[in-house]
Parts: structure tokens; sequence; C-alpha cells
């Protein structure tokens, strides 16, 4: 676990970069990389895709820990109704679902490890982004927020890629 001086370290460097120059630097989209366009500015992200069913099915089970800045973006084909549990996943994690504009619909703070309540998305979600609990809150992402992903569709995106 990241003793609590470094998370802070990290999580104020990604303020920092949402309140600075972050548009024009995150202006081109990679694979490894997610952004969010919050009220108080552009955060990235760097994350692992889960874009066929076994990956989404793993999903982050088993990691022990995950860096402030890190994510997984689940990707399906289609809008669906989802449900995610934490079985065998060990550290805390926010939810962050999006329809297929990559618009935030729903968030759900701080998923408990072990869990195996399902955690509903809702209806016509294509995208659900996974990062450390409590960061979501702490970064402003809530509904409303839009992504910045390659697997997004440009002509239907919120927020296209350059």
């Amino acid at each position: 676990m990241m003793p609590p001086v470094l998370r802070r370290l990290s999580l104020g460097l990604i303020t920092a970069l949402a309140l600075g120059q972050a548009g024009a630097a995150f202006a081109h989209c990679t694979p490894n990389a997610l952004d969010l366009r919050t009220a108080g500015g552009v955060v990235r992200f760097s994350v692992e895709v889960a874009d066929t069913g076994a990956e989404r099915s793993k999903g982050l089970m088993f990691r022990k820990s995950m860096a402030t800045s890190a994510g997984m973006l689940f990707v399906y084909e289609t809008p669906r109704a989802v449900s995610f549990w934490m079985k065998n996943t060990l550290i805390p994690l926010d939810m962050i679902f999006a329809d297929a504009t990559g618009t935030v619909t729903r968030v759900h703070e701080n998923a408990v490890p072990g869990n195996l309540k399902p955690v509903d998305g809702g209806a016509g979600v294509k995208y659900v982004l996974e990062i450390n609990g409590g960061v979501a809150r702490r970064l402003g992402i809530g509904e409303g927020t839009v992504l910045r992903h390659g697997t997004i569709d440009p002509s239907r995106a919120a927020w296209p890629c350059d």
C-alpha cells in the first residue's frame, strides 16, 4: 500500500496537471491512456483495456495495489445493462460507468474488496473505468464527466480524440 504522503503527492500531481496545461498535453489519444474532463480540468489515467469476455471477467482480481493514476477500462461491444462485483478483488475501487458517447452516467465510490453484492451500473453502459477507491470524489469525477479514449467511436464521442 502506498504511504499516505505519497498518495497525496500523486493526487497533487494529477490535480496540478488538471489545472495546468493538461488539455494541450493530452491532445492525442493512446491505447494505454484515458482522459477525463471534469469541472476542475483534465486528468489522465494510465489504463489497461479489458475488451474481451475473459479480460472483463478477471478485471482487477488478485491485485494487491494499483498506482493512483492507473485504472482498468472495460469496453463492451454494444451498450448494455452491467453490474460488477468485487469477488477476489483486494483493493477498494471507484467504478465509473459511461455511455457510448463517453459521458459518465453513474459513479459508485469505494466498492468494498471481496463484496459479492452486485454494483449496478444501469442500462446503456458501454465503458466502465475502475480506479482506486476515493479518487473519483477527490478529482470531481461524477455524472456528466466525459471520457476520451481511442475505443470511443469518434462520430459518437462527446469528446473525440484529435
